[in-house]
């Protein structure tokens, strides 16, 4: 592997169950000992049962194998597009939206979101309603003018993106590229969603170490100001040794909300 974790290290090494079972697992469906996923989801059913983040299509940038991202993301928007970039990791979305049986079992992930958006609907109509409002799930590579080639879209509402550019970009420079390529796929005054990890250094997948490019709250600010958005919430939280020891280095956790600028 180079320096920085690059395409093929992903394509090659990554593997999406072991990566599942790492930080997503929940011992006795106890969601709420995953403090990464009780901030994110927390802040993710915020702004979309806010009505201020609404609208037909979202694009969900990097979905990797999990689902937790679009739960509340399927109440603001009739239609999800989901992408990444590995065969595998799409392969694994694939088989929880097709209900496979040997899919992951995300129910107490699910049940939690529930909870936190008053228990409006069961869990399984959630899950439904999820399956339902996923109409493809597309090859995405931020690095290229259009992420989604060959595939040409429309302009959306809004993209979410959930630990991935951090991941996918060696630097600054192209970190705000990869946030003007993403800007191609987003209509003028449409919202970027971003949940991820400042001050990150690496994550491991079993003994596969994964690079992470380390970013601060400032820099995160300026490079969304280079690529045209207008940063409208940004919320942070600091990590807990005891949950991430050996398994990740990072500070804090974000979750901002952008504009692109009309």
């Amino acid at each position: 592997m180079s320096d920085f974790s690059g395409p093929g290290d992903y394509q090659k090494l990554f593997d999406p169950q072991v990566y599942l079972k790492t930080y997503y697992s929940t011992s006795g469906g106890d969601t709420s000992e995953n403090e990464y996923l009780q901030f994110v989801l927390t802040n993710l059913a915020e702004i979309f049962n806010s009505g201020k983040v609404k609208g037909e299509t979202l694009i969900d940038i990097s979905s990797g194998p999990t689902i937790y991202q679009l739960l509340s993301a399927c109440e603001a928007f009739e239609n999800i597009i989901a992408s990444d970039f590995t065969d595998q990791n799409r392969e694994v979305f694939k088989a929880w939206l097709t209900n496979q049986p040997e899919a992951f079992n995300w129910s107490p992930v699910v049940k939690y979101v529930c909870q936190l958006e008053g228990n409006k609907v069961s869990w399984k109509e959630k899950e439904d309603g999820l399956r339902n409002s996923i109409k493809q799930v597309l090859k995405c590579d931020v690095m290229k003018d259009n992420p989604m080639d060959p595939v040409v879209l429309p302009p959306v509402d809004c993209l979410l993106s959930c630990l991935c550019l951090e991941a996918a970009c060696k630097d600054l420079a192209s970190y705000v590229s990869a946030l003007r390529n993403l800007s191609t796929l987003l209509k003028p005054g449409g919202h970027l969603v971003i949940a991820s990890a400042l001050e990150g250094q690496y994550y491991l997948v079993g003994d596969v170490r994964f690079s992470a490019l380390s970013v601060t709250e400032a820099s995160v600010r300026e490079s969304l100001s280079k690529a045209g958005y207008v940063v409208e919430k940004f919320e942070r939280s600091t990590k807990s040794e005891k949950f991430w020891e050996n398994k990740t280095e990072f500070t804090d956790y974000f979750v901002m909300v952008a504009r692109k600028n009309a």
